[in-house]
């Protein structure tokens, strides 16, 4: 995140533009393929089913709710991307119709931001002289839209991959059949919880040990519900 401050790598940086960031897909993706598989384990545990039912439960959680989870993820960021298109040819119709009605919009935004008097209207004037500048100051000024547009395909597959790639790690040790599976499977999961909010920390201000401890705390709560529903199944069943 950070950067130099040359004049030369400034200019470099901004003509690049923003890159579009996909951290929260793989956060939502690794999240929740390892409670929603280790809820499978702990359920299956919880009843005291077979083992193998693990591994049969699990592998289908993987691939089915991976799937749902990353259709999902691509239907809500295209939504985003559309509805972008929508505001934007509103704003098209609106300045084709009521420029002035338009530029008084940009006007009372302008001065809520603190402008007045000739640096107001040389704002204004700089604004509404070019119609792509005009309309993308509308966008993230009136709608509060974001400028970066996200890829939907990228969004998509990164919930799938961190969903399989954490999800698994829950069924190793039933696919290797390790003594006390059950165990190190919470061992591996309560490891693969902290992972994740360690390293998102590296894109965000708090503390890698901070952000750890916090999605720890967040997916052992969601395991400890799901092995105490298993055996409250168990029960019913008895």
């Amino acid at each position: 995140m950070e950067h130099d401050h040359s004049p030369e790598s400034i200019r470099a940086r901004l003509k690049a533009g923003p890159v579009a960031s996909y951290l929260r897909d793989w956060v939502y993706g690794g999240i929740d393929g390892s409670v929603t598989t280790f809820a499978v384990v702990s359920g299956v545990i919880g009843a005291q089913l077979a083992p193998s039912v693990i591994l049969i439960l699990g592998a289908a959680n993987l691939v089915a709710d991976g799937f749902s989870m990353a259709a999902g993820n691509y239907s809500a960021t295209r939504t985003e991307r559309q509805e972008r298109e929508t505001v934007r040819a509103i704003e098209e119709r609106h300045l084709d119709h009521d420029p002035e009605g338009e530029r008084e919009e940009v006007r009372q935004i302008c001065v809520a931001k603190g402008f007045a008097g000739p640096e107001l209207e040389s704002i204004l004037g700089v604004i509404t002289s070019d119609r792509t500048r005009w309309i993308e100051f509308m966008l993230t000024e009136e709608y509060g839209l974001a400028l970066q547009v996200r890829s939907a395909t990228k969004a998509a597959w990164s919930t799938f991959v961190a969903f399989i790639v954490c999800g698994l790690v829950p069924l190793l040790p039933f696919v290797f059949t390790i003594p006390r599976a059950f165990e190190v499977s919470i061992v591996m999961t309560l490891a693969v919880f902290f992972g994740i909010g360690s390293a998102k920390s590296r894109w965000l201000t708090v503390p890698w040990w901070k952000a750890g401890l916090e999605t720890l705390t967040t997916g052992a709560l969601a395991a400890a519900f799901a092995y105490i529903v298993g055996v409250l199944l168990k029960n019913v069943g008895s």
